[in-house]
């Protein structure tokens, strides 16, 4: 079983404008990897894919990647 990544680096709030962070949970296509593969709490998916969102509304993060 994975550990949770915003746990083991005791992140409290995932924030859209860290892109990098956010990018680890993006395939190459530029779809949310889901959290049976990643290995974060449901609780942290929910918020990681409303700053995935968020950050894509915004033109910080493609919604689709040609």
């Amino acid at each position: 079983m994975k550990q949770d990544y915003f746990s083991a680096n005791n992140i409290k709030y995932i924030d859209y404008k860290d892109i990098e962070i956010l990018k680890k949970f993006i395939n190459p296509n530029g779809k949310i990897i889901g959290h049976k593969r990643t290995g974060v709490t449901a609780k942290n998916q929910r918020a990681l894919t409303s700053a995935i969102k968020h950050a894509r509304f915004l033109g910080l993060l493609p919604f689709v990647v040609k």
